[in-house]
């Protein structure tokens, strides 16, 4: 097995002393750009390595940072933690990730419980751990850094990356209007979740624009889980009236609505429209494709990290552009 490199070796080497190459590892200020270079270059030629128990003794830091999420969809939370991944690793952090229900009493207590016992140096929340305002009080009460997710509440509170969830559902459900769509049906997700009462309220923004009669029964709730799709399409494709096209709040929601009309025989889109959002692998993989909201969740999460753990990032907030991919799922309103 192969000797690994030591600090020593990369101070010999760079012409510094250690204190300068730790300065340069652990992304500290006070070392000029051409000191940082030459560490940085001999750094990658012996393939350095710092051991993070090293690291944490050395300083006060511990090199890790936790996301923590609440989402049932699988294709969501992988770009996500990839994301984050991508953003710590960046900056030679460890990513902790852990699972949460937001609206249990108990969240408090138990990530205040992680923070204590895994020493972190900052948290990512993703949505809807965002809106906590027990958690974020307990955060700021701390002193602890944290970047949220996509906030809808209370937006200035801590640093933040974000979508416009309101001026992207307007924009799909505009999509659906121009092919002569009026009677839209609308699955949420969780209430809990401030993206989908954005994407509600855009959705509504859309029809108002264009004249289109709002029908509250054609909105049905769902919880962003590909079950919870099947079940609003159900119950949509029930309806005497059954509307011609139908707009998920998430792919897999929407891929849940596409499996009941196959059931049903029903042809998409040549009888029914059906719009997602997020772009997942899964708007892809389905068949039809589905026309869908592109968010950038894995440049969301990444851009996160690199708040949290950026010393010279200037800016507080930061806000991605998302954009209507239109595939086969979506067609002409059928004309009886």
């Amino acid at each position: 097995m192969a000797r690994r490199p030591t600090i020593k070796e990369v101070s010999k080497l760079a012409g510094v002393s250690f204190k300068t190459v730790s300065r340069v590892l652990n992304n500290e200020k006070n070392v000029s750009d051409e000191t940082r270079r030459r560490v940085e270059q001999v750094v990658a030629e012996l393939n350095f390595r710092p051991s993070l128990a090293a690291r944490t003794l050395a300083g006060r830091k511990s090199f890790q940072v936790a996301l923590l999420y609440d989402n049932p969809s699988p294709y969501y939370v992988y770009h996500l933690l990839a994301g984050a991944q991508d953003g710590c690793a960046k900056h030679g952090y460890r990513l902790l990730t852990q699972p949460v229900d937001s609206s249990a009493p108990a969240l408090v207590p138990d990530v205040t419980a992680l923070i204590d016992e895994t020493h972190l140096d900052g948290l990512i929340l993703s949505p809807p751990v965002t809106e906590n305002a027990a958690l974020l009080a307990e955060l700021d009460r701390r002193g602890l850094p944290y970047v949220r997710i996509e906030p809808g509440l209370n937006r200035d509170q801590g640093r933040s990356v974000t979508i416009d969830d309101a001026a992207a559902a307007q924009e799909a459900t505009a999509h659906l209007i121009a092919h002569g769509h009026r009677a839209i049906a609308f699955v949420t997700g969780p209430d809990t979740h401030i993206s989908s009462v954005e994407r509600l309220k855009g959705y509504r923004a859309a029809l108002a624009d264009k004249d289109v009669a709002f029908d509250a029964d054609l909105v049905v709730a769902g919880d962003y889980s590909f079950d919870s799709g099947r079940r609003a399409a159900r119950a949509l494709l029930d309806r005497p009236a059954a509307p011609s096209a139908i707009f998920a709040g998430n792919d897999d929601m929407a891929a849940g609505a596409l499996a009941v009309a196959h059931e049903r025989g029903i042809a998409v889109p040549d009888r029914l429209s059906i719009v997602g959002f997020d772009d997942s692998d899964l708007a892809a993989a389905v068949w039809p494709p589905l026309t869908t909201v592109r968010q950038p969740v894995h440049e969301l999460a990444c851009s996160a990290a690199d708040l949290l753990l950026d010393p010279q990032h200037i800016r507080d907030r930061l806000t991605f552009d998302t954009r209507l991919i239109v595939r086969a799922s979506t067609g002409p309103a059928p004309r009886n």
